[in-house]
């Protein structure tokens, strides 16, 4: 006994109907389960349109790869044409398809009466404790004690790195071999830092902004590794995923943005995510995770020096300075 066989066009109809609803629902729920977050990351609009164009394009070249395989595609299209599954189908298929592709085009067109979108509080502080205003980011305010430290490990070339940069870091040294490990960063300070370093005689200024910019570049890795899927590499709002969300990622390059908080208030504001926020601040619409979650005070600080750096701003003087 033969087993029923699926045409060519059911399966190009099916295939899409299961591209459409993995990209659609399948992303999200994995996306959900892969991040432990509570609530699924959704997928922009503009990156169903290209998985739906490329299935359609790859379904094509199947269809049409062979005189044989286009006859099979066009034979149930033809056979509903003449009248093949009763005249009643194909008379309710012919009216059925240019009232949807007209309904779907009136429904894009006509003008709608919508309700005013939501205000977004930028800054809603009613439950901002007061302790955090004079916080200070410690990655950004380093003392002599770090400074120093950081000369020792330098000049013994023991310099540690975040677990989140070290291991690309030693697969660097592997490859390159150098002579230091902080060859690993080609100019500025750093470079000024082994020439002092090989002379004998270091510099605690140039020790001080080479140590600076070592963290800066831990904080962009961190910032790159958990924020610029929304923020973007440019801080800007405008990451991959910023147009899946109702209310766009906050856009750091704006003057009225984190330039006019205090660093104590971003550091609150990282930490506790969009489920931290106070009452005033709905409908709010933030997708940002509880970060105080996942990452430790140290790497949230670490970001948030980035932050600044990549936006080119400056937070905040709390007025009581």
């Amino acid at each position: 006994m033969t087993k029923p066989r699926i045409g060519t066009f059911l399966s190009v109809v099916l295939t899409l109907l299961v591209v459409y609803a993995l990209v659609k629902w399948g992303i999200p729920a994995l996306s959900r389960e892969v991040t432990s977050l509570p609530f699924p990351l959704p997928v922009p609009g503009t990156l169903m349109f290209f998985y739906m164009m490329l299935t359609i394009i790859a379904l094509f070249l199947i269809v049409t790869f062979s005189d044989e395989g286009l006859n099979d595609f066009l034979r149930p299209v033809k056979k509903l044409l003449r009248g093949g599954y009763t005249k009643i189908l194909r008379a309710v298929v012919l009216t059925a398809i240019p009232a949807v592709i007209g309904w779907q085009v009136y429904e894009i067109t006509v003008p709608k009466v919508e309700v005013p979108s939501s205000l977004r509080i930028q800054h809603p502080s009613s439950n901002f404790p007061k302790s955090f205003e004079d916080k200070k980011n410690p990655i950004a305010s380093l003392t002599a004690a770090d400074v120093d430290a950081f000369i020792e490990q330098a000049k013994a070339n023991e310099v540690q790195f975040i677990a989140q940069v070290q291991e690309d870091i030693d697969h660097w040294l592997e490859e390159v071999d150098p002579e230091h490990v902080l060859e690993f960063f080609p100019q500025g300070s750093m470079k000024k830092l082994l020439t002092e370093i090989a002379a004998g005689e270091v510099n605690r200024e140039t020790a001080k902004a080479a140590l600076s910019e070592k963290n800066l570049f831990e904080g962009r890795a961190l910032y790159a590794m958990n924020c610029r899927a929304c923020h973007g590499d440019s801080v800007a709002g405008d990451g991959p995923m910023a147009d899946g969300f109702k209310l766009r990622p906050i856009n750091f390059t704006d003057n009225g943005t984190i330039e006019t908080i205090v660093e104590g208030y971003t550091f609150w504001r990282v930490s506790n995510g969009g489920p931290g926020l106070p009452a005033e601040a709905t409908p709010w619409d933030s997708a940002m995770p509880e970060w105080k979650l996942s990452l430790a005070e140290e790497q949230r600080w670490r970001i948030i020096q980035a932050e600044y750096d990549l936006a080119q701003k400056t937070p905040r003087i709390p007025e009581s300075h």
